[in-house]
């Protein structure tokens, strides 16, 4: 069987599965998420966490520590990436995410605190070679990136050159992972269709990376909750998942962890974080708002 034979078979059989999943179990008349039997088995296997759409009280720690904190305008400066690591020492986010140029910067300002440096690789179209983007990758883990996002090649997938972005993603992935960070796929699902968005994340998970994420922020569209949960119940619990683009509050926010995010990238991380206490938010910091 050649390769696009292998994850169209891949892809249907998964397809198959969600839909079996989304109707109501016969034993309980529970959602197909909802059953406890099915729930029982992703235990034994494993799983730590469920996305389900209840209501949840979150904490302003808990949820700091599911944000990327981001600045990745073109136009942002010293002093405004030097705001962003300033709230992240202060309020413990899990990370900064930034242009690679800040790395070393970025690094330097958040040594010896519990926030990571997170950068981006083959932003934002992600129609870099893939060799430069495994380059970039190698050298940003070098300058101090603890954490990789990459953009996926979405024409090749659009086109159904599967080994390619396949192997795309796992020269990034390798060219990290020998510096000692993780791997975010970009897969921008705005730009595909459901079934694209499966074979992105099959093949994400493939190529060993540990997230697949929604968008890069600069798209046509942002992370949705529907996107999310697709994401999720295709990469299971072994692979993170992170929602970005357009969570714009503690609201936005809730709705993709409760659809299966373990990661937030926003820009507007004090904001959440503020209204997660009961208060009403400061003025804006000199961080440019917008992903």
């Amino acid at each position: 069987m050649n390769e696009a034979r292998l994850i169209d078979a891949v892809v249907r059989a998964v397809l198959a599965q969600l839909r079996t999943e989304e109707a109501p179990c016969a034993c309980h008349s529970a959602d197909g998420g909802c059953c406890p039997d099915r729930m029982g088995r992703l235990l034994s296997h494993g799983a730590e966490r469920f996305g389900l759409k209840a209501g949840v009280n979150i904490y302003p720690r808990e949820i700091a520590r599911k944000i990327d904190h981001t600045l990745l305008k073109p136009e942002a400066t010293r002093q405004q990436i030097e705001t962003l690591c300033a709230e992240a020492r202060e309020h413990g986010f899990a990370t900064v995410c930034v242009n690679p140029g800040w790395v070393p910067l970025c690094s330097r300002l958040l040594r010896g605190s519990e926030t990571a440096v997170c950068t981006v690789v083959g932003f934002p179209l992600g129609a870099t070679l893939p060799e430069v983007k495994a380059y970039e990758a190698a050298r940003v883990v070098a300058e101090g990136a603890c954490e990789v996002d990459m953009v996926i090649a979405v024409g090749a997938l659009k086109s159904g050159e599967y080994r390619l972005v396949e192997q795309d993603i796992a020269g990034v992935v390798d060219a990290s992972h020998a510096g000692g960070a993780l791997v975010k796929v970009i897969i921008e699902a705005a730009l595909l269709s459901d079934d694209e968005k499966v074979k992105a994340c099959v093949l994400s998970k493939a190529a060993g990376a540990e997230f697949v994420k929604t968008s890069t922020g600069f798209g046509p569209g942002g992370a949705t909750a529907e996107d999310v949960a697709l994401m999720r119940r295709v990469v299971g619990p072994e692979m993170g998942v992170k929602a970005a683009g357009g969570v714009k509050d503690l609201k936005s926010a809730q709705a993709m962890l409760e659809a299966g995010a373990d990661r937030i990238g926003a820009s507007v991380g004090v904001k959440i974080v503020q209204e997660s206490r009961g208060g009403a938010p400061q003025a804006a910091s000199a961080a440019p708002q917008g992903y």
